[in-house]
């Protein structure tokens, strides 16, 4: 056997060997570095969530989970919208000033701190102690609420209350007014909760 062909052999042997070791540490990369990628669960608790609102009629609300919490989606009725002004002396934030930018995009900083004046998005925890507020729609004296009571929602909890735009009144454990999510239309019937690219 010539040294040449020897050489040759080695040659051979040493990148036969270097291309294992190459696929080896590749198939153990692989694993690795995708352990850093979130998991299936934690894409899906990120997500957004597209939810069709064309089955909900005035006065009712629908609750969604987005991001592990539960997310109302109200229609106001034209009767509930006209009494939201008449809070505001009542309110803690009328105007959605506190923490703007946590609670509440930009384009709900309005009377109805939503969109479309008729239709309310909200993440039902509220901002005291993170209980989830129980409905209150009908209008007058009830346990726990005062005889003048509009409509909203109340946290028996602590006692904290909210109009039907998410607003605290004053004088309650609660800080804030209820977190609008981000949000959008995808169509008239159709809400991306999670996402505001096009609000």
């Amino acid at each position: 056997m010539s040294e040449q062909q020897v050489d040759g052999a080695k040659r051979t042997w040493l990148i036969a060997s270097g291309c294992m070791g190459a696929v080896g540490g590749a198939a153990v990369a692989v694993p690795f570095v995708s352990s850093f990628q979130p998991s299936e669960r934690a894409r899906a608790a990120g997500a957004s969530v597209e939810v069709d609102i064309s089955e909900l009629k005035p006065g009712e609300k629908m609750t969604v989970e987005w991001r592990g919490k539960p997310v109302w989606i109200i229609k106001r009725t034209p009767e509930q919208v006209a009494e939201l002004p008449k809070n505001d002396a009542l309110l803690a934030d009328p105007n959605s000033q506190r923490k703007p930018d946590e609670f509440t995009p930009e384009y709900a900083r309005n009377e109805h701190r939503s969109i479309k004046p008729e239709i309310m998005v909200a993440v039902g925890i509220c901002t005291h102690l993170g209980c989830s507020p129980s409905d209150k729609f009908v209008p007058g004296p009830q346990p726990s609420l005062p005889d003048t009571w509009p409509g909203g929602f109340l946290c028996a909890c602590h006692g904290s209350t909210f109009d039907l735009a998410g607003r605290v009144y004053k004088n309650k454990p609660a800080p804030d007014n209820l977190q609008v999510p981000p949000h959008m239309y995808l169509a008239d019937n159709r809400l991306l909760i999670g996402e505001d690219k096009k609000a």
